[in-house]
C-alpha cells in the first residue's frame, strides 16, 4: 500500500486501528460511521444482540443495499443505451441512409 498509515475507528464502541493509504482516509472514515450508525440501529431499534450477530445484519443489509443500487444503475444504463439506439435509428430513417455514418478514419483510408 503506497503512502498507507494507521488510522484510528471507532464502531459500536470499539476502536479499531486500520492501516490504509492516505488517499482513502476520508473513504474509510466515511464507511467506518456509515457501519456504526447501522450496526447501532441494529443493536438500539431492531434489538438485535450480540456484536457478532449485529455485525452480520447490518453488513448483510448494507450489501443487500448496493445490489439494490447496483441494479438500479445497470437498468438505467440499458434503458439508455436503448434509448440512445432508437434515437440512431430514427435519425438514420430520417436520412434515408441504411449505411452507417462513415468514421473520421475509414473516410481518410480511401485514396
Amino acid at each position: 500500500m503506497k503512502g498507507a498509515a494507521p488510522i484510528n475507528i471507532r464502531i459500536l464502541d470499539k476502536e479499531y486501528v486500520v492501516s490504509c493509504s492516505t488517499e482513502e482516509h476520508e473513504d474509510l472514515i466515511a464507511s467506518a460511521r456509515i457501519l456504526d450508525e447501522r450496526m447501532r440501529h441494529a443493536r438500539d431499534v431492531a434489538k438485535i444482540y450480540g456484536a457478532e450477530r449485529i455485525a452480520v445484519m447490518s453488513a448483510l443489509n448494507i450489501v443487500h443495499e448496493f445490489l439494490q443500487a447496483l441494479r438500479a444503475q445497470e437498468n438505467k444504463s440499458a434503458s439508455t443505451t436503448q434509448s440512445i439506439t432508437r434515437v440512431i435509428e430514427r435519425i438514420d430513417s430520417a436520412l434515408g441512409e441504411n449505411q452507417p455514418f462513415p468514421i473520421e478514419s475509414e473516410k481518410s483510408s480511401d485514396p
